[in-house]
């Protein structure tokens, strides 16, 4: 099985790699931070949509992390059985399967006039839609990933030593600070990055939210309140109207990159959970 995953990974990697040539040998290493993406005058340039993928998805991490960990750590040890902790697991693991392009409906319809009347109040210009909003939407998607996966784990810290620990006269806080979460640290990093590589390939929900502009703005406030763009969304939007080689190429470059994007962050954090379990 392992041996036909990385066959499909290879060619995967394969396709991509020989798409993008025309776009490769035409723009070179210069693609990857160029700033201008402007199809009708054959300029096309990553950087934007790479700011913009790296943005939302680590936004809606930070967003969700204290969300997960507190579903995981109530679910797993505050209350772990009973008709209150079937229905609130019940209710995460729906969340995970309501369909991204239900998301993209409910950040319209509700979330955009909320971020609109915050932005408004801040004194910024309410565009409604921008990478906050699609981080926050992201954030509510990938709860369910790294709050799941903690649930299972906190649920399978040995008994004895956690009664140990509050024989000593240990707090229940002091048993879940000291005791289960240097024991599951390992496998909550390993949600956590669960969740970041959900974020960076997310597609439908973003593109709904994001405002879908190339210009990458120089303040960092309207760079996270406005317009922007990410990769995925770029490829959806743009695909299905290139009309030339250079043009599909260079979208399919942007597959490539978004490629190599998650599996660097996958190796580093399995660099450090490696890391966290040596320790």
């Amino acid at each position: 099985m392992s041996v036909l995953l990385l066959l499909i990974i290879l060619g995967v990697l394969t396709t991509l790699i020989m798409e993008s040539m025309p776009s490769i040998k035409s723009l070179g290493i210069g693609y990857l931070w160029g700033k201008v993406w402007d199809p009708v005058q054959n300029i096309y340039g990553a950087y934007p949509f790479l700011i913009g993928t790296l943005l939302t998805s680590f936004i809606a991490l930070i967003i969700s992390v204290p969300f997960s960990f507190a579903i995981a750590i109530y679910l797993g040890e505050y209350n772990p059985k009973g008709w209150l902790s079937d229905l609130l697991k019940n209710t995460v693991e729906l969340i995970a399967a309501v369909p991204s392009i239900i998301y993209g409906f409910w950040g319209l319809f509700v979330l955009v006039p909320l971020v609109r009347t915050l932005e408004m109040k801040l004194n910024i210009l309410p565009y409604g839609v921008g990478v906050f909003t699609a981080s926050i939407v992201l954030a509510v998607m990938i709860i369910p990933y790294g709050a799941s996966l903690g649930i299972t784990l906190i649920r399978m810290v040995p008994s004895p030593l956690k009664e140990g620990a509050y024989a000593l006269g240990a707090t229940r806080w002091e048993v879940i600070r000291s005791v289960i979460m240097p024991y599951t640290r390992s496998g909550l990093f390993a949600g956590v990055l669960l969740s970041l590589g959900r974020a960076l390939g997310e597609t439908m929900a973003v593109t709904m939210l994001i405002g879908n502009t190339t210009a990458l703005a120089s303040v960092f406030k309207d760079v996270i309140f406005g317009p922007g763009n990410t990769m995925a969304s770029v490829i959806a939007n743009e695909f299905a109207e290139a009309d030339h080689t250079l043009y599909v190429s260079a979208l399919i470059e942007l597959g490539l990159v978004l490629f190599f994007v998650t599996v660097v962050i996958n190796l580093i954090g399995k660099r450090i959970i490696t890391r966290f379990t040596n320790n």
